[in-house]
């Protein structure tokens, strides 16, 4: 048995978008969090980083206009004050972030979400660019 798995997702995204086919062709259906309608707390955004392994910086969207327009490439910013970029800007959250009893990633590229996934993948599955990653048995391709 596993508890609920959770997606921060963005649905213009096709990396987001390819990692939800991804865990429903493990037959799961995840909670869906639309982040930028509905952002993570702080706490909640702090997890997600901090269980992910990551860098608050690491987690920052950078090919996005807040990321140029606030000059967050400056090495000065503290943690602290990117946090309150990417809460003020959900824009700023690289996407998608999955968590499930196994662990929490950032998804990017999608596929990372097997290696964190409770069951193996059902079918064939290709990303939207049409790169084959699952084979017909289940199975991923390398």
């Amino acid at each position: 048995m596993f508890s609920t798995i959770k997606i921060y997702h963005n649905p213009e995204c096709g990396t987001s978008r390819n990692t939800l086919a991804l865990i429903q062709n493990a037959g799961i259906e995840p909670i869906v969090i639309e982040y930028l309608i509905t952002p993570p707390s702080k706490a909640e955004l702090i997890e997600l980083i901090r269980s992910a392994g990551l860098s608050v910086r690491e987690a920052i969207r950078k090919n996005v206009p807040p990321y140029s327009d606030l000059e967050i490439v400056r090495e000065d910013w503290s943690d602290e004050q990117l946090l309150n970029f990417m809460l003020q800007h959900p824009i700023l959250i690289n996407r998608p972030f999955v968590v499930t009893d196994l662990g929490t990633r950032l998804c990017r590229p999608s596929e990372v979400v097997l290696d964190i996934l409770p069951f193996p993948q059902k079918g064939a599955f290709s990303k939207e660019d049409g790169e084959k990653i699952i084979d017909e048995n289940g199975l991923r391709i390398k």
